[in-house]
């Protein structure tokens, strides 16, 4: 099956009370049962999904009901932002540290349970490292568009039924606080929504700092900023591999065409079966490159920022090794002196 993600809906933050209220979905009243909020167990579907392990779960019950939880929906052989999405949230969940699984629960739904069994979405989890805490998830097509209906992430009338909503829903189902974000956010302004702001600052952090205590935010140049918030979920500078390969020196190491091409359409040139991107895919667990849809005045900034940096931390590796390699020099000199030998002596 063909798939092309090409709808990009990307939100700032939105409450789903105003997504709901715009379509037409609604919520029940509340009741007694349901704490004072429309948004419990009478407006969520309690459909049965199965977890990337194999489990059935209720969605209600055992998924959301008195958690704080994150929700998004992708599938795993997408060719466009899916990757980079995970890529990003699994920022977020390294964030979360051992309150993942424990305050704060993070799920992943496919919208192509035909191709995605538990078995396919379990490899995908392996593929990029994420540790528990998020479960990925799948079930019948019409349950899932329920889901998707329900959250405020279904998009109606697409050309392509498999183009979905890239938005990311993140509630606290007891309080019924519920808003819609982008999983490109900042990963810290998403955790601390998750760790802090969600749980109404009940659970004390060590460290926490006041707003008069805040540094100054930098100015970035466009390429740094492109790099900071399309890239750096999967790659580094010059700090070894992550997700994908250290982009250190990237720019002498591969043909101009060839790099700018690849940062513009990296899903063409793998379906073309170009033999640098299937040999970077074979290296790195087979997660695809996703096309960022940057136009060419971003790819040449993105290029300049790598080109730039990289000249950076290779004078920064050079100025840390200079006192090794004098200090090293003045010993081979001592020796070829004798000196050596007079200082074993004494």
């Amino acid at each position: 099956m063909t798939k092309a993600v090409r709808r990009h809906v990307v939100v700032a933050s939105c409450m789903l009370a105003a997504t709901f209220a715009s379509g037409a979905v609604r919520a029940a009243p509340a009741d007694a049962s349901s704490g004072g909020s429309p948004w419990r167990g009478e407006y969520f579907p309690n459909v049965e999904l199965v977890t990337h392990e194999g489990k059935s779960v209720r969605f209600y019950d055992d998924l959301i009901k008195d958690r704080v939880v994150a929700i998004n929906f992708i599938f795993t052989s997408c060719k466009d932002v899916c990757p980079g999405e995970t890529a990003r949230l699994r920022q977020v969940q390294q964030l979360l540290g051992e309150r993942a699984d424990q305050d704060v629960f993070m799920y992943s739904i496919t919208i192509d349970p035909e191709t995605d069994s538990p078995e396919v979405l379990a490899r995908y989890r392996e593929q990029f490292g994420i540790g528990p805490g998020w479960t990925f998830l799948t079930g019948s097509e019409e349950d899932i568009e329920l889901l998707q209906r329900k959250l405020g992430l279904l998009i109606e009338d697409l050309d392509d039924p498999d183009d979905h909503n890239i938005n990311l829903v993140v509630g606290n189902e007891a309080t019924g606080r519920w808003m819609k974000r982008s999983p490109y956010d900042n990963p810290h302004v998403l955790a601390g929504l998750l760790m802090d702001s969600l749980h109404n600052w009940k659970v004390p952090r060590a460290g926490r700092r006041s707003y008069a205590s805040a540094e100054k935010l930098p100015l970035f140049t466009r390429g740094e900023y492109l790099f900071r918030t399309r890239c750096n979920a999967c790659h580094t500078i010059g700090q070894g591999d992550g997700v994908g390969p250290d982009l250190i020196g990237i720019v002498e190491k591969r043909a101009p065409a060839w790099l700018t091409r690849w940062l513009i359409e990296p899903d063409v040139m793998i379906e073309e079966e170009d033999p640098i991107a299937l040999q970077i895919l074979a290296e790195y667990g087979d997660v695809r490159m996703p096309n960022l849809r940057l136009t060419e005045l971003e790819t040449a900034s993105l290029i300049e920022y790598l080109r730039d940096e990289s000249k950076k931390m290779s004078e920064r590796r050079a100025a840390r090794r200079a006192p090794h390699a004098q200090h090293m020099e003045q010993l081979s000199e001592m020796g070829q002196g004798g000196g050596h030998g007079e200082h074993a002596h004494h």
